[in-house]
């Protein structure tokens, strides 16, 4: 065994040996951060608290309900409602529900032909048209009154075809 007599090996070997061991044992630990220094906020001085201005919250004025409705018209003999009725229908429609409590008077009118029992039967029909269409919108049927006249109660003269068709409707009269 030369390789153990030459003292420099030896020395060499032993040193090897002595860090070898050194770096087993030694565990590295992370060093800690240095404390981060945080800075106060600047100190206001507080001002007396001003008590809260209450805003006045005013709700849009309500849009009054206009009863001025222009009358439903129908054909001869009949107590159909025509298509053009339906916008004035939507519009009474539209009204009633702004103000749920008003109550109408629906009255149905005829021209002069036929007899007057006819008629007067034939007005009354007209104006419940009017109200099924009313209540089947959502209208309460209860703030809804019928009432016939039959031709008694005619708006222009009954001689003309004009005249007559006038004179074949269902007015709105709003009640106290």
């Amino acid at each position: 065994m030369k390789i153990l007599r030459n003292p420099t090996l030896i020395v060499a070997i032993g040193l090897l040996t002595l860090s070898m061991q050194a770096c087993k044992t030694k565990k590295l630990a992370a060093k800690p951060a240095p404390p981060v220094e945080t800075k106060a906020p600047p100190v206001e001085e507080k001002q007396p608290e001003k008590p809260p201005v209450e805003e006045k919250v005013t709700p849009a004025p309500e849009e009054k309900a206009n009863f001025n409705f222009s009358n439903v018209q129908f054909e001869f003999n009949s107590d159909v409602l025509k298509t053009a009725s339906f916008e004035i229908l939507d519009q009474v429609v539209r009204e009633m529900k702004k103000e749920p409590s008003a109550k109408l008077t629906l009255n149905g009118h005829s021209s002069a032909e036929g007899t007057p029992e006819h008629n007067m039967s034939l007005s009354v029909d007209r104006a419940n048209s009017v109200k099924s269409y009313l209540v089947n919108a959502g209208i309460n049927g209860a703030n809804l009154m019928i009432k016939g006249h039959g031709a008694t109660s005619p708006i222009t003269s009954n001689t003309t075809e004009e005249g007559k068709a006038l004179n074949r409707r269902v007015e709105f009269k709003v009640n106290p």
